[in-house]
């Protein structure tokens, strides 16, 4: 990996060094291509750095991504951290992308993997984002559950947790009407985590409607309830505060008895959304593929969904819409695959 950026036409150009552009990456390196791939952080791995364990077998995101890499061969496939691409245009029948320092890198097919970023819970003013002490979001809650050690902002382990869903998503009110997927999932795989790491602690999770949208995912969610004992409370909090001892005082309504509910946590989790990058957002734009939303469009949802308008021009991933890790690799899969026909038809005329 890291290799000096190579100026001569590749025959594929991937955008974007997550779990989407890596699986690519090795897909296509099988099928005899030549793949250069551009990350712009210093690391590949994308949002599996991020992550602990994966949902719904509790896998290790580190292994997830160390697995990936180890698909690479070196002799087919050149990783670039650390690298910004600001353009992309087609020119000439090669598709070309312009990189921060001012390199013109061009390959026969592009393949855009750039991914989402997570909802800035601060647009949801109401509850209390870095305006109240601790209200943390999802990926903050990760990062505690990866280190093995949740704690309130003053360092004290929490006797109570409450988790808000759909932070973001499903909210015409900032403007996401569609539903980010992973967020329930999350809550149930968090909510687990935190009892296995803190057997006294009591938890409550407020949804609107819980979607347990894979196999063995109701299972768990089941689990949750039996053997942790977390709380899921239909009903939308409508306001947060801080009690005078400065714990998260909370206001709702239990939808399904039809009462207000008035609670005090230590801790207030956000799960947060999912919304294109500002990758996503720029190229989608600046190449006329992008959705409602700011993600890629494809070509057909149904018969070309890896396609776009432009010849040569793939997406894959969380680029196009909210995706768990599973359904981003198949995608990419896809993709590979698709990208395979087209150069192979370009080949034979």
């Amino acid at each position: 990996m890291d290799a000096q950026l190579s100026n001569q036409p590749m025959d594929v150009l991937i955008i974007g060094g997550g779990p989407a552009g890596l699986e690519a990456a090795g897909r296509l390196a099988q099928a005899g291509f030549h793949v250069q791939l551009l990350e712009k952080e210093a690391l590949p791995g994308g949002k599996l750095n991020q992550w602990d364990k994966l949902f719904p077998d509790f896998h290790d995101a580190k292994e997830v991504k160390e697995e990936l890499l180890r698909k690479l061969p070196q002799d087919r496939v050149s990783v670039h951290c650390g690298t910004e691409v600001r353009q992309l245009r087609r020119e000439d029948g090669l598709w070309t992308a312009e990189t921060a320092d001012g390199q013109h890198l061009q390959a026969s097919a592009m393949l855009l993997t750039t991914g989402f970023e997570p909802f800035d819970a601060k647009r949801k003013e109401e509850y209390g984002y870095r305006i109240y002490p601790n209200v943390i979001t999802s990926v903050e809650l990760e990062q505690m559950i990866g280190e093995g050690n949740i704690r309130t902002t003053e360092g004290k382990v929490p006797q109570s947790i409450a988790y808000i869903q759909c932070v973001g998503s499903r909210d015409e009110k900032v403007g996401n009407h569609y539903c980010s997927v992973n967020c329930c999932i999350c809550a149930v795989k968090q909510s687990i985590e935190a009892k296995q790491l803190l057997p006294e602690v009591r938890q409550y999770c407020f949804y609107m409607d819980l979607r347990m949208t894979g196999q063995h995912f109701e299972e768990r969610y089941r689990e949750s309830q039996e053997k942790h004992h977390v709380n899921f409370i239909r009903g939308r909090v409508s306001e947060t505060a801080l009690s005078q001892d400065g714990r998260i005082q909370i206001k709702a309504e239990d939808t399904l008895l039809s009462r207000p509910v008035k609670m005090e946590v230590d801790l207030l989790v956000l799960m947060v959304g999912m919304e294109a990058s500002p990758s996503t957002k720029q190229f989608a734009q600046e190449l006329g593929i992008a959705d409602p939303y700011g993600f890629y469009l494809s070509a057909d949802r149904e018969s070309a969904d890896n396609a776009t308008a432009h010849p040569g021009l793939f997406v894959a991933g969380s680029g196009k819409r909210p995706l768990s890790i599973p359904k981003t690799l198949k995608d990419a899969d896809a993709a590979a695959w698709e990208i395979a026909a087209y150069l192979n038809n370009r080949t034979t005329k």
